[in-house]
């Protein structure tokens, strides 16, 4: 890692956009109140993310059919974001460039995949591993839903030393339990995430690297 002024370690910053999927938007299975109105906010981080060299992610629930997961099969939730289907594909809407990296979770049956660390990039490569590959310190994170993937996202990266900044204009709550959201937000902010929005978050690029193996 390379160090800034008075020798403090550099940030090299990515755009986590996490699991805008059609499922979690207004008619689909599962739908989160608001969440396609996230969506111009999350466009422009990523216009601004790609414009400065940024690497860009970006999460989807990616279940097997029969997943636990579902109440049908004992879990919590009706059946949504199934592999291959309509209601797993990124809302038509999202700007996402065509190099994004595309982070599979909930793959397996038993997984609930709320974190993204819990997911694979194509090749079976980890995330935490292509963070490490691509030299990333900081994570920039937008999307749905702010009490459950994007909480469990933002508190594993902490845990693993990862910087965390929350889009507060980009992020959506499922709200289960009213005012889960809310909850959700300060305890990101106690385990150390900053809070900034789409128009005014700072990038510091990632750097060139060939592509992660799964290793």
């Amino acid at each position: 890692m390379s160090n800034g002024p008075q020798g403090q370690p550099s940030l090299v910053t990515a755009l986590l956009v996490v699991d805008v999927q059609l499922d979690f938007c207004p008619g689909g299975t599962l739908p989160v109140p608001h969440g396609d109105l996230l969506i111009p906010a999350l466009n422009q981080a990523i216009r601004s993310a790609e414009q400065c060299g940024v690497e860009i992610f970006a999460s989807r629930d990616w279940h097997p059919a029969e997943s636990l997961h579902f109440d049908s099969y004992g879990g919590t939730w009706p059946v949504h974001c199934v592999a291959g289907t309509k209601g797993a594909e990124f809302h038509r809407k999202l700007r996402l460039p065509e190099n994004t990296h595309i982070i599979s979770k909930g793959l397996d049956r038993k997984s609930d995949g709320y974190s993204v660390f819990e997911g694979c990039l194509d090749g079976n490569v980890p995330f935490e591993n292509a963070l490490r590959h691509y030299g990333v310190t900081q994570l920039v994170v937008g999307g749905i839903a702010t009490d459950y993937c994007v909480r469990c996202s933002v508190l594993d990266a902490l845990r693993l030393g990862v910087r965390a900044t929350l889009l507060t204009d980009a992020i959506a709550a499922v709200e289960a339990n009213p005012g889960d959201g809310q909850k959700a937000l300060d305890e990101m902010r106690r385990a150390g995430a900053d809070l900034s929005r789409s128009d005014t978050v700072q990038w510091e690029p990632t750097r060139p690297q060939v592509k992660p193996d799964s290793g």
